[in-house]
């Protein structure tokens, strides 16, 4: 079973940028629809954006224009580009994997998650 890591999180001024990957050591995603959630304290966790295998891409209304999820070629990284970083955007950030060639934002379609990276944005 593939392990999600996730890294790049950290603390940022709003309208700044910041990058999240996400690898599997050992595995491809190339079998694999993947996404990122996250998660905010005293929140529900939702879906930021997701990509298929054919590299279509789904994002929520919240993230759209500002957000970027894409994967390198060898499939074996899986990225989410943040620009104009909000205060709402504050959140534990997850990385996620799911068998098949594409589906949507929900939690539940989703087999194998990372342990999360923080994300902060101050005002």
């Amino acid at each position: 079973q593939p392990q999600l890591v996730e890294s790049g999180g950290g603390s940022v001024q709003s309208g700044g940028s910041l990058t999240l990957s996400c690898a599997a050591p050992g595995y491809t995603f190339s079998r694999f629809y993947m996404a990122w959630f996250r998660q905010a304290p005293g929140k529900e966790r939702e879906g930021v954006a997701t990509i298929a295998r054919d590299g279509t891409t789904t994002y929520t209304d919240s993230v759209k224009g500002r957000f970027t999820i894409s994967q390198d070629n060898a499939k074996t990284e899986l990225y989410l580009l943040m620009n104009s970083l909000k205060p709402e955007d504050t959140a534990m950030y997850y990385c996620a994997a799911a068998w098949g060639l594409g589906g949507g934002l929900s939690e539940d379609e989703y087999e194998y998650w990372g342990r999360g990276t923080q994300v902060t944005v101050s005002s």
